[in-house]
């Protein structure tokens, strides 16, 4: 029998991840008149090679507009983290940013635990944040919001009961809109699916503030299109 959270517990989340889009649309909204509003930058991240560094080159494909993730990726020594992902490098480092994108899990829908992942604030390879979005939710590892500190990945959302998360994310190989907004000065972070209204996961936490944004997959493969990302310059 699946694990179900309780009123309480979904009364609590809700509230949460209601204050945590609010706050967000304000903090990514543009300045009122006459006041100084912090300079923004829109990176776009084309499908090709100069704009993306792989952790391991072999194991992607940039073609037909799409970032392809074309094999599982191999555990890395050090902390348990996700297998592989690509960084993008160009333009500059960002602080508060809403980071948008297709995605598709090409994973077979079989197994159960496939996943891929948005990374933010990445400093290197053992300090960023990511967001995973799987078709699985009643496991610690899964469908939720994690930061790496040089240590195992650690879970901070918002939805995570202790024995499930969030509603699945994604649970078939179509292609679905995602939208991760994150808050520098508060640490807050929502991430949205296929334009819903109310965010799937939110968190707070102020580990880092600032670094690269990424793709890729816990341990399964898939693919991103049409990457943005506006933001301001990390500080």
């Amino acid at each position: 029998m699946p694990h179900r959270s309780t009123p309480r517990a979904r009364r609590t989340a809700l509230a949460t991840t209601g204050a945590a889009a609010a706050a967000l649309v304000a903090a990514l909204a543009p300045a009122p008149p006459g006041a100084a509003a912090p300079a923004q930058v829109r990176v776009v991240a084309p499908a090709e090679p100069e704009h993306w560094d792989p952790l391991t080159d072999s194991k992607w494909a940039f073609a037909d507009g799409q970032v392809v993730m074309t094999e599982r990726g191999t555990a890395p020594p050090g902390p348990r983290r996700p297998f592989e992902y690509a960084v993008v490098t160009k333009g500059p480092e960002l602080g508060s940013l809403s980071y948008r994108a297709e995605v598709r899990i090409d994973e077979p829908v079989t197994r159960n635990d496939r996943d891929v992942i948005l990374v933010w604030n990445f400093q290197s390879p053992t300090r960023f944040y990511y967001a995973h979005l799987s078709q699985d939710n009643t496991i610690y590892p899964h469908n939720g919001i994690f930061v790496v500190d040089d240590a195992d990945r650690r879970r901070i959302d918002d939805q995570w009961t202790g024995t499930v998360g969030a509603t699945p994310a994604i649970d078939d190989t179509d292609w679905h809109d995602v939208r991760l907004d994150y808050d520098a000065s508060t640490g807050a972070v929502a991430v949205y699916v296929d334009a819903a209204d109310e965010p799937l996961m939110t968190a707070t936490d102020t580990t880092y503030a600032g670094g690269r944004v990424g793709f890729g997959s816990f341990d399964n493969y898939g693919r991103a299109r049409h990457v943005k990302v506006v933001g301001t310059p990390a500080g």
